[in-house]
């Protein structure tokens, strides 16, 4: 008797909302593009640091959403697909890592009334409220690429047992 082995095979159309991995499309989606309108909404001091951080939730956001209508429009369905989903989603949860470190660590020193000029640690220069404003926007931020980073790896984690299974 020939026995029948179950291959995994990605999902395509209306299936990518019920399939585990899948289905952190939208909270990528909906965390990446707040860390984006929040770092894009404060004063982006200093610009190197933060910079990398738009450049990570603006390129992930853009990415993903190609991923998904890739995904949506069924054309995933060669072999090479599961390991594109691995790779693709393993680089963003990393991106998402580091942009989380560096967001932080700026949110922290504005925590301490510093900021970075050319390498300096200097004393930030805005008005209270406005400081307060700004601080409040990045601790958010930080949040919102915390969760982001956690569902990058989570989708990155779950794509790779699917990898394995197919």
């Amino acid at each position: 008797m020939a026995s029948t082995t179950a291959v995994d095979t990605l999902p395509s159309g209306g299936r990518i909302f019920v399939s585990i991995p899948d289905i952190f499309y939208i909270p990528e989606f909906v965390f990446g593009g707040l860390v984006w309108i929040l770092v894009a909404s404060t004063r982006v001091i200093p610009d190197n640091p933060l910079g990398w951080v738009m450049f990570v939730s603006v390129f992930c956001f853009v990415m993903t959403t190609l991923w998904f209508l890739i995904f949506l429009c069924g054309a995933n369905q060669s072999s090479i697909w599961p390991s594109l989903d691995v790779g693709y989603h393993f680089v963003a949860a990393v991106f998402y890592l580091s942009a989380l470190v560096d967001l932080a660590y700026v949110t922290v020193l504005k925590g301490w009334g510093l900021t970075i000029v050319s390498g300096f640690a200097l004393a930030t220069s805005l008005t209270i409220p406005e400081f307060l404003k700004n601080y409040r926007l990045d601790i958010a931020a930080v949040v919102m690429c915390s969760v982001a980073t956690l569902f990058y790896f989570l989708h990155a984690i779950f794509s790779a047992i699917r990898w394995k299974r197919s």
